[in-house]
């Protein structure tokens, strides 16, 4: 689980941004700010925490989110984590 590439990784994010958050493939892409360009607010990230959780393995922590402005730096921190 833990050697996922980075393309698996932005693959896997792609699909549950369209799939369960319904955000507009139109919309995403990696320099698309989350809240400002994809519309993912404080409820889609309680989904978000979720899914992430099932898919990736581990939980995200709220606080090491504050800097993630990006779905290329999100990414980054997902990468960040299955390296631990």
């Amino acid at each position: 689980m833990n050697n996922m590439t980075r393309t698996e990784i932005e693959e896997k994010v792609k699909a549950f941004l369209i799939d369960d958050l319904e955000i507009d493939e139109d919309k995403i892409s990696n320099d698309a700010l989350l809240k400002d360009d994809m519309g993912i607010d404080s409820l889609d990230f309680v989904d978000i925490v979720v899914i992430v959780e099932r898919n990736f393995g581990f939980k995200i922590v709220p606080e090491e989110m504050q800097d993630v402005k990006t779905l290329s730096q999100f990414c980054d921190y997902i990468e960040g984590k299955m390296r631990n």
